[in-house]
């Protein structure tokens, strides 16, 4: 030490920087394997490397410390409705977008296992920078309801597709690759999307006139946003883009930009039309039928992520145990840390395990029937069960790493920050468990035959039984809807136990198993998880 130093600096973990988040995540390639992808063929090792390097950790600080802009105007006082982002959240995009995160599942031919590969990355994008995978998202999505529209369809899809990103603010028929928004809610109404008041006016053909405003606008720079407004037939999807055929801009007028809580890489806006420009996508009056598969590829993305977002939170936990000593021990080896982390593993090996498992229900919903079922039944109940238990879980993490954990320095506060709002977009926890509901009381045929697979790889579980006979009378109670957060939850439980029967050691799905279905979990580290503790640390660690 120098004359002028006052002490040595030790203890303090490294950064976790320059790993590969995928071929070191034991949990997400064992499911990746029963779903018949092979990480290396479909380039996802790579992608761990790129994803995991510390200059891509590095953009992800710098696109949330430098969140975007609205320019309303140009200098001369013209509107031009603009967004601004640093350049680390176009980095980002051209990444994604240059992997396919926003169009992969739609490539010609289409590979029987795309949707798996696919969540594969947004889990591990997501656990690096949520915020961009909004409008990759919603991209994706789009193509499900722009179906109903065939014409409109041929127009957009090859840009779609494309794997360059292109930022320019023009029209997107000269744009080299496209992103698509959307905007349903409105000021009164929020989920209740047919209270929506925004007029739309036939003009010619499909082409309509809207005007009215909506609350929350994602992703403002997308080149055109899926809308719903008020036909003359009734609630109607519509294409809004930026600008109108003739080339001039269209008049979406971007009133601010949501302060929000988390997210921060990524704009949301409020906006006003002013009879803008509009091509009407399907019939009218079925507005809501045509966005319903697009509102469940983008339930499947909120489950995915915020499984990533768990698992990243994990790892910087288990880093941190690793390389701290307490008390003359490093933390990893401490008893009361060893069941903290153990627990955390188990949730996080849970949600990656049911997240994949959806994805792979939706490579095969065309030809199987029974997978269409699980697609429609158990996705919600993933989003449902994983997006709630996020924040809980992060927190935790946080907590792992102390003080340290708390500060803007770590990669915490945002991941804590970033973890509610899967659990808000495309239903919140009353509208996904009413969801449910509903599905269940009108396909009970459906649901009765998802019951019984589930019960098939869990029957000798311990609760399930139990879980499965609290799902059958809560549907058949009188106040069932009272009781669709129950029947949300014990779905939820049920199928991610299903889910690591097919890619977890034993022990470790008995564990899950008899903590979780068996009876209610208590806090995190307060569960016997027997001889699991072991292997779940084992997988966690390879990672680090």
């Amino acid at each position: 030490m120098s004359p002028h130093d006052t002490h040595e600096v030790f203890n303090q973990t490294p950064p976790l920087s320059d790993v590969n988040l995928i071929a070191g995540d034991k949990p997400l390639l064992d499911a990746l394997k029963v779903s018949g992808v092979d990480p290396e063929s479909e380039g996802l090792i790579a992608f761990g490397a790129a994803w995991g390097s510390a200059e891509r950790l590095d953009l992800g600080r710098l696109a949330n410390e430098n969140p975007p802009r609205l320019r309303t105007h140009d200098a001369r006082g013209y509107r031009i409705d603009a967004v601004e982002f640093h350049p680390a959240y176009h980095v980002l995009m051209r990444a994604s977008m240059e992997d396919g995160l926003h169009a992969s599942t739609w490539d010609e031919p289409r590979s029987g296992h795309a949707h798996v590969a696919r969540a594969a990355r947004i889990y591990t994008a997501a656990g690096v920078e949520s915020g961009h995978i909004c409008p990759i998202t919603m991209t994706h999505a789009s193509v499900a309801a722009l179906a109903a529209s065939p014409n409109r369809l041929n127009d957009w899809l090859p840009k779609i597709r494309s794997r360059t990103y292109d930022s320019r603010f023009i029209p997107f028929w000269e744009k080299s690759a496209v992103t698509i928004g959307m905007g349903m809610t409105e000021k009164q109404g929020g989920t209740d999307v047919r209270a929506n008041s925004t007029r739309a006016d036939p003009k010619a053909g499909d082409e309509y006139a809207l005007t009215g405003h909506k609350w929350f606008m994602s992703a403002p720079m997308c080149d055109a946003f899926l809308v719903l407004a008020q036909a003359p037939g009734g609630l109607t999807c519509f294409l809004v883009p930026r600008f109108r055929p003739d080339g001039s801009l269209n008049a979406l007028r971007l009133q601010r930009l949501k302060d929000k809580l988390g997210n921060r890489s990524n704009a949301s806006s409020e906006v006003e039309f002013h009879e803008a420009f509009a091509w009407r996508i399907g019939e009218e009056g079925r507005g809501v039928r045509t966005i319903i598969g697009m509102v469940q590829l983008t339930r499947l993305d909120c489950a995915v992520a915020s499984a990533g977002l768990v698992r990243m939170g994990l790892a910087l936990s288990l880093h941190h145990a690793r390389h701290r000593s307490v008390f003359q021990k490093k933390l990893i080896d401490q008893p009361a840390m060893r069941m903290v982390l153990a627990e955390l593993a188990l949730e996080s090996e849970a949600m990656t395990a049911l997240a994949l498992r959806a994805a792979h229900s939706f490579d095969h919903e065309a030809t199987d029937d029974h997978e269409s079922a699980y697609a429609r039944l158990v996705t919600p109940a993933a989003k449902f069960g994983i997006c709630k238990a996020a924040p809980r879980l992060l927190f935790e993490a946080m907590e792992c790493l102390g003080g340290n954990g708390y500060v803007e320095e770590s990669a915490l506060p945002r991941l804590y920050r970033e973890a509610p709002v899967n659990a808000i977009w495309e239903g919140s926890g009353n509208v996904i468990a009413l969801d449910i509901l509903r599905a269940e009381t009108r396909e009970p045929e459906v649901a009765t035959a998802v019951l019984e697979r589930l019960m098939a790889d869990v029957r000798d579980l311990p609760g399930a039984s139990d879980a499965a006979r609290d799902i059958v009378m809560a549907l058949h109670s009188p106040d069932a809807e009272a009781k669709a957060r129950l029947v949300a939850e014990r779905l939820f439980l049920l199928a991610a136990t299903a889910a690591l029967a097919r890619s977890a050691p034993p022990q470790i799905t008995e564990a899950y198993a008899r903590t979780r279905l068996a009876s209610p979990s208590r806090m995190i580290g307060a569960n016997d998880l027997g001889d699991a503790v072991p292997p779940l640390l084992e997988r966690a660690f390879v990672a680090i």
